[in-house]
């Protein structure tokens, strides 16, 4: 078996393991950086989901190497798209215009810009990219992690990876599993966190948060683009949800805060019209908007479908067999398609009409998968590092820090982020699916003792399996946390390398963890906000 030898190995290419690669190369050491798809980048790309951030996201409120990467995305497009002088010279260029976020773009578009900003580390052969490599076995001799294996998705050949410090960078904490790393996955009781939304009864390790496939759409009117009829349809067609208003194969959804029913169907005239979401759904996760470039480019308008209609609640991705999770994606993808399938046939049209033929599947712009979806599912929740600081609910939720302005100042925090407590509907227990949590929270940290595994010496995490709880989960999930977590990681990697420390004695050091904080502050990473914002909060975009 061929053998790889570097100071960090990095298994998983999403946003977290691609900012870690980036920081520990830059800072000197020589990176391995695998990845289970063909693209970088994670939920940004291979997910095929636009960038969800904080309201203060273009002047502050992430750290200066994300707020850079947003600024190669527009050049990208002004660089290489005929934009309108209008579009071109605009600072805060939105290229879809979107409503979910100050950013929508292809996913395409952004694998090219970290695919730019990976060039130079292996050229150089400080950094080693194997794609589509998944982690398959990990050795372990004490409180070590001593190897990982990997195996190539096409060839089935393996590489045993080595190194001194190893990050799991993996969409569902693979390493952690693999590697007997105390863990946590699904809904924990509330006698375990105390938190107000944790479950009553006993935990639920399979209530995990809905996943999604996703897909690009564009919209052809006159013409037919009619998939072939999905396996599954006769099933998706007829399922509904107990706490879902009508079929999930519709126009209707809910208020995730209120739970109270919703209609909004994919076209609205106007597009953008009074009520609490403000527009359609075409406008909601809009890609590119025709407006922005010159008319005699050909561009149209392509929307991102990431709608309630497609969140898969049948059943987790972790905590299950190998054959039952690839169950759950095959149904995942079935859903997607079926959806798109009853759009394209059955839904209602403004003009009174049924079906939308001329919607198009664009799989061009996320990676040409074999069935035209994301080439890989949006995961909302993985499994979690028993963590020396677990992020709780009473730690940064408004309702539960009741007279507390702000959220819990960490001594340790290593950055900053904001999102509500954005809970999918759940995969559920025995009980069935659950349906939205959805909470204010304050600005919050990113405490050090939550990226520390309780025992283990040398792994680090580096997106969503640090130490939260499923409550917690679903506000520290988002892409500007899950780059800040892994630009961390990578940052204490490099530290370990060449110090010889083990991660926690940083944090267990006063001096040690000054130091190590005034790096990050020196390289852009916040370690707090500013008190103006920190005891304000804000509702982003959602």
């Amino acid at each position: 078996m061929t053998e790889i030898q570097a100071d960090v190995v990095i298994v998983g290419g999403g946003l977290g393991g691609t900012a870690a690669a980036l920081t520990a190369v830059r800072r000197g050491c020589s990176v391995v950086l695998t990845e289970q798809t063909r693209w970088i980048g994670g939920q940004l790309t291979a997910q095929a989901v636009p960038p969800d951030e904080n309201e203060w996201i273009e002047d502050f409120g992430a750290t200066a190497s994300y707020r850079r990467l947003r600024r190669r995305i527009r050049d990208h497009y002004r660089r290489n798209y005929p934009l309108t002088l209008d579009a071109a010279t605009d600072p805060f260029l939105n290229p879809g215009n979107g409503r979910v976020s100050r950013l929508c773009h292809e996913p395409r578009a952004a694998h090219a810009v970290l695919s730019d900003l990976l060039a130079s580390p292996i050229a150089s052969g400080r950094l080693r990219l194997l794609l589509e490599h998944e982690p398959v076995q990990v050795a372990v001799g004490g409180d070590r992690l001593e190897a990982v294996a990997v195996r190539n998705n096409q060839t089935g050949a393996e590489i045993t990876l080595t190194g001194s410090v190893f990050i799991d960078a993996t969409e569902l904490g693979d390493l952690l599993e693999l590697g007997g790393v105390e863990h946590v996955i699904g809904s924990e009781s509330a006698a375990d966190t105390g938190e107000p939304h944790a479950l009553d009864g006993p935990a639920q390790p399979l209530d995990q948060q809905a996943f999604s496939v996703c897909f690009a759409l564009e919209h052809r009117p006159g013409e037919d683009h009619t998939i072939d009829r999905p396996a599954e349809y006769d099933f998706w067609n007829a399922y509904k949800a107990d706490f879902w208003p009508d079929k999930q194969l519709s126009w209707w959804e809910v208020f995730p805060d209120s739970l109270s029913p919703h209609h909004r169907p994919i076209f609205q005239d106007p597009p953008h019209y009074p009520g609490r979401d403000g527009c359609d759904l075409w406008h909601f996760r809009r890609i590119l908007d025709h407006a922005n470039f010159t008319p005699d480019s050909g561009i149209r308008d392509v929307t991102l479908v990431n709608w309630p209609a497609i969140d898969y609640w049948l059943g987790p991705l972790t905590g299950v067999s190998a054959d039952e999770r690839r169950t759950h994606e095959e149904r995942a993808r079935q859903l997607s398609l079926s959806y798109l399938y009853w759009m394209q046939t059955e839904a209602p049209r403004l003009d009174g009409g049924v079906g939308y033929r001329g919607l198009r599947l664009r799989s061009d712009l996320t990676g040409d998968g074999p069935d035209g979806l994301a080439l890989y599912p949006y995961v909302r929740e993985a499994r979690r590092i028993r963590a020396e600081t677990t992020v709780t609910e009473q730690h940064i939720s408004v309702t539960a820090r009741g007279d507390l302005r702000g959220a819990e100042d960490f001594h340790d925090s290593v950055g900053i982020g904001h999102y509500r407590l954005d809970l999918h509907p759940s995969t559920g227990g025995p009980g069935g699916p659950r349906t939205y949590i959805d909470l204010a929270t304050w600005p919050f940290q990113i405490p050090l003792g939550a990226l520390l595994p309780v025992r283990v010496d040398n792994l680090l995490p580096a997106a969503k399996n640090i130490g939260t709880t499923h409550v917690t989960n679903g506000c520290y999930r988002l892409h500007p946390v899950e780059w800040n977590i892994g630009e961390v990681s990578g940052a204490l990697a490099e530290h370990c390398v060449h110090t010889g420390d083990i991660p926690r004695a940083v944090r267990a050091d006063e001096r040690k963890l000054t130091d190590f904080q005034r790096v990050l502050s020196s390289v852009g990473v916040p370690l707090r906000w500013p008190d103006d914002v920190r005891t304000r909060g804000a509702t982003p975009i959602h």
